[in-house]
Parts: structure tokens; sequence; C-alpha cells
């Protein structure tokens, strides 16, 4: 299969039909119309084979999450996604596993409204780059940078399942299914986001884990944490994990959660309430302090020392 082969025939009509794609796949360049009335929100993400995923990962799974990913990153902005470019470096040219890679980001693009219009193949270790765009309402744009001392820390959905399906994936032992699609199929909370657009006070999506993901908040607003961990919204086996273990580094240092974590003023906790869904609640674990730092209180009332916040690529 030559590379136009590959494109044509996994690749050039993938994901909605958007009537801004006044050029896509095929040509130099997409030509995208930006309406005059939005600002563009872009962001990138590459996942490596070893390092993001395992090499035998189901390749609908892989296609799903190298989408969902980027996702996650407009909703920690309230941007609603368009567009999608993709690198995709390919040992080989599997027809069975492009079938599927193409699948699951396809129905991942579909769902949310992205055309696929553009991006590059080559040969090589099995690498995905997924470039999202997406429109936000000027003014509405929620960053790192806007939390104040008062303002209540909240989370969405559960955090420490894809943290504990690897971990017991790296031991050989099976997860169960809700972990396993927690970590390979994770739900980008891309409706979430643009409902806090306007609320929230600053934002950013867990893709390196809690503690750490908050911490880049913390920096960029200038200002301290306290968090409750006791609230902090645990699904049934990471709960069991960490009453067997008391090792809240769980959910707190795990990453690929995907999940929202937020701050809003307190005095608008009730409009809040009335935002969040049953499909994806909000839980409040703490609040914003003028004292720098995040300090992280147990159920019986000590400060929990928090060994590491998170991954990072880099760290020794």
């Amino acid at each position: 299969m030559s590379e136009r082969d590959l494109i044509r025939d996994y690749f050039a009509a993938l994901g909605a039909r958007r009537a801004d794609v006044l050029c896509g796949i095929g040509d130099d360049c997409a030509l995208l119309a930006v309406p005059p009335d939005r600002q563009l929100a872009i962001s990138i993400d590459t996942l490596v084979a070893g390092v993001h995923f395992f090499a035998d990962c189901n390749p609908q799974a892989l296609g799903h999450k190298s989408l969902a990913v980027g996702l996650s990153d407009l909703a920690a902005m309230g941007a609603e996604p368009a567009w999608a470019t993709l690198a995709l470096t390919l040992p080989e040219s599997d027809p069975d596993w492009l079938a599927g890679f193409a699948r699951g980001l396809g129905e991942l693009a579909t769902a949310h409204g992205v055309q696929l219009v553009g991006g590059d193949t080559t040969r090589g270790p099995l690498t995905v780059s997924i470039q999202v765009h997406g429109l936000v309402a000027p003014g509405l744009a929620v960053t790192r940078a806007g939390a104040r001392p008062g303002d209540l820390v909240c989370v969405s959905g559960t955090v420490g399942d894809a943290g504990l399906a690897l971990r017991q994936l790296a031991a050989g032992e099976a997860p169960s299914a809700t972990l396993r699609r927690r970590l390979e199929r994770p739900e980008p909370r891309v409706a979430l986001g643009r409902r806090l657009a306007g609320l929230a006070s600053a934002m950013i999506d867990c893709s390196d884990g809690l503690a750490g993901d908050l911490g880049h908040i913390l920096a960029a607003s200038g200002v301290g944490a306290d968090l409750e961990l006791a609230a902090l919204p645990l699904g049934p086996e990471v709960a069991a994990v960490v009453a067997a273990s008391g090792d809240w580094g769980l959910p707190l240092a795990s990453g690929d959660d995907y999940e929202l974590c937020f701050t809003i003023p307190a005095a608008r906790r009730t409009e809040l309430e009335a935002r969040s869904t049953p499909d994806c609640p909000v839980t409040l674990i703490g609040q914003i302090t003028a004292a720098p730092g995040l300090r992280c209180r147990g159920p019986d009332g000590d400060l929990w020392p928090l060994a590491r916040s998170g991954y990072d690529h880099f760290a020794p």
C-alpha cells in the first residue's frame, strides 16, 4: 500500500463534514474559515508506543485516545472542537490495524463535530501526533491563571482509575473492563468544559495527575490550595486500594484521567450545581489559598506527604 493509497482509503473522509473547511486533505495546506466572532484554540499531543501506550494496544482504542487527549485540552479552555490534523508514523502499513485505528479516531471525531483536515504519514516507530483546533467566544476562554484565594477547587468524574489499570497491566494483571476503558478510551469532558466557560476562574485537564496538574493552576495563578483527601471522587476499585493501602498517591498522582480540574468563586457554587449533569458529576475537593503550595489533608485531619505530584517525561 502506497502512502497515497493509505491516506485515501483510511483518512481522506474521516470525521464530520464541516462547511467551514474550504480545502481539506489532498492539498499542501488546509484552508479553514474561522468565524470573525470566535478565537482559535490549538493544542497538539504526541503518543509514542512503549511510553504512552502498550505496543499491542487495540488500534481502535488507540485511535480514540489519540484524539481524546487533544479534545480534553480544548475542553479545559471551554472551546468547541472543530478541526484536527494527524501525523502518523508507522512501522508498516497493516490494513487491519489502519482500519481499526481510523474507526476509533473517526467515531470520536464525528461525535464531537471534528473534521480531519490534513497531516502526514511516514515509516518508523509507532507514533501518533494529533493537533486539534477549537473555537471559543472572545473573553470566555478559561486559562490556568485566574484562580483567586477563596475560590473552590473542583474535579469532574473520578480520579485514579486509569492509573490503577496501568499499574495492574504493568504487573501482568488484567484490569476490569471499566478500568481498562478508562485508560484506553477516556471520554473528553467537552460538554462540561463549554458549560464552565464564563463560570470557572481557572481550569486544566488531568493528564499527568491531579496534584501535578492542579499545581500548574497554582503556579500560573500565584496562589496555593488546601485539598481534602476524603472528598476525592473515587471509583469503587480505586477506593478499595486506597482503603487497604492508605496510598493516596494513586488518585493524586496517576495520569491519564482526562477529567477537568477547575476553580470557581465560592459565591457562584449554586451556578455550578445547575450546570452539573448526572453523566458527568463534579465534586468540591478543596479551596484556593493565598499561602503558596499544595496541602493535602487526610481523613484524620493530618497533612498527607505527597512524594510525587504526577508524571514527568524528563524527571530523573
